[in-house]
């Protein structure tokens, strides 16, 4: 498995991941995507959406403000339950989540108000007799100090804006998830589309959380992307048992479907005294990251919690019957997507590094070579090839150093196909592609060029 310092090295390298605002020293949590790391992002996007959206007739699309009327929160129970536990170091005064603090140290865990179910809170031999919340042994990961925490507090992660030109000005939130703008869009939805029970409404958006303690590249992020499902269904448990299950199937599949190792993946069902206040059932889709296995996607019912805070309901045209409808969630995380396909894909060769992406998520489908850069015929030939292909794909353009080089350096950043225009490419029209996985080597007629790629990358 690839550590989390390769992956680091690897983004910052290749231009995949920087960190944000780096030349005035960074800004711990933010992070920016560059040129590579912005094709991966949005090829996930793309794939989830044409996944869950166009592939069917049942869901459609919103696209919600970031900012909404700050009553939004408190009807959802954010300003009350959105909150994480938090102490400080008496001695350097720096803050730390309690419950990541207690389980990073053996022998304690956290149990308390802010952050519900011991059993992920627990230290690193998870066993049942080790004591909560004792801070007697816990060593401050910033100045090394001993013993010196105080008392856990709670922490609400909203994170307040203040709007307008004027004194007072109006105080507001930057949503804490992407969820509530579903929400409050539902009758509009209604009333516009004409869906009915059961239908979807899917989102993909940025989201902020003042976290305590961010860390782990990309993975616990204050800026982060979501992308998310809402099912509304009938109040019917039987019925929500049984979509749960199927969203659980679909949402798995899904991942393992774009190259990511089933063996590494694992579903974790939430204790009834770990599930966030909206949620009657709750499952985890994890990952076997460096750092542990990890959260990446939650599956939900959240009953009617929502609909009904929000005082919404549903009638049916046929029958004139009102209620109010429970909701199946399937909320993913865009960066962490991102982050763990990275690491899924990043493999070594003889000391090569090759980053095996499925060819669909991929940042450049194909990159285009001249054997040759200082031979005036390869180049323009290239040139006429990378054009071509330009208008269908992502395609890559390298004439830098030989051409061992640029195929460890395609190699490095998941390109598939490299495409080498040669001296036999002007007499006979045919390139040699070559296979990122399998190094193989075949020739294909210019002509054919565009569609065998096309079937390679479906």
């Amino acid at each position: 498995m690839a550590t989390l310092q390769e992956i680091t090295s690897l983004s910052k390298r290749r231009g995949f991941i920087y960190p944000g605002s780096e030349i005035y020293g960074g800004l711990k949590g933010f992070w920016d995507y560059g040129p590579l790391g912005l094709e991966l992002k949005n090829n996930i996007k793309r794939e989830w959406w044409k996944n869950m959206v166009y592939g069917r007739e049942d869901i459609v699309g919103v696209d919600a403000a970031i900012i909404m009327n700050p009553k939004v929160w408190k009807a959802s129970g954010h300003t009350e339950a959105f909150t994480d536990p938090l102490v400080e170091c008496k001695k350097c005064h720096k803050r730390f989540r309690t419950d990541h603090l207690l389980a990073e140290t053996p022998g304690t865990y956290y149990e308390g108000p802010g952050v519900k179910g011991k059993a992920t809170t627990f230290g690193p031999s998870g066993a049942r007799d080790e004591k909560p919340n004792d801070f007697s042994i816990v060593v401050c990961p910033n100045c090394k100090e001993k013993g010196k925490f105080s008392k856990p507090r709670i922490f609400n992660l909203l994170t307040e804006v203040l709007l307008g030109a004027t004194e007072p000005k109006q105080m507001a939130y930057l949503r804490g998830e992407i969820t509530q703008g579903v929400f409050v869009n539902f009758k509009n939805v209604i009333d516009s589309t004409r869906m009915k029970i059961p239908f979807g409404i899917a989102q993909i958006g940025k989201a902020f959380r003042n976290e305590i303690t961010p860390g782990n590249l990309t993975y616990r992020s204050r800026e982060f992307e979501q992308m998310e499902l809402e099912y509304f269904i009938k109040p019917d448990k039987k019925e929500a048992d049984k979509l749960f299950q199927y969203w659980k199937e679909q949402r798995f599949q899904w991942y393992v479907s774009l190259g990511m190792d089933k063996k590494k993946l694992r579903f974790r069902p939430h204790a009834e005294d770990e599930r966030a206040h909206y949620a009657r059932s709750a499952e985890d889709i994890e990952y076997e990251a460096p750092f542990g296995w990890s959260e990446f996607e939650g599956i939900h019912n959240r009953g009617d919690w929502d609909l009904s805070r929000h005082k919404l309901d549903y009638q049916e045209e046929e029958t004139g019957k009102k209620y109010t409808p429970w909701v199946i969630e399937a909320s993913g995380g865009v960066d962490r997507a991102a982050l763990f396909f990275l690491i899924d894909a990043y493999s070594k060769d003889k000391g090569r590094v090759i980053l095996k992406l499925n060819p669909r998520l991929a940042p450049y489908k194909a990159a285009v070579f001249p054997l040759l850069a200082n031979k005036k015929d390869l180049v323009d030939k290239a040139r006429k090839v990378h054009a071509m292909l330009g208008e269908r794909f992502n395609v890559a353009w390298d004439k830098r150093g030989n051409i061992g080089k640029r195929y460890f350096a395609q190699d490095e950043i998941g390109t598939p196909f490299c495409v080498t225009i040669d001296f036999d490419t002007l007499k006979d029209g045919t390139v040699t592609v070559r296979d990122r996985d399998t190094t193989k080597q075949e020739r294909i007629k210019i002509d054919s060029l565009e569609s065998h790629l096309h079937t390679k990358l479906k």
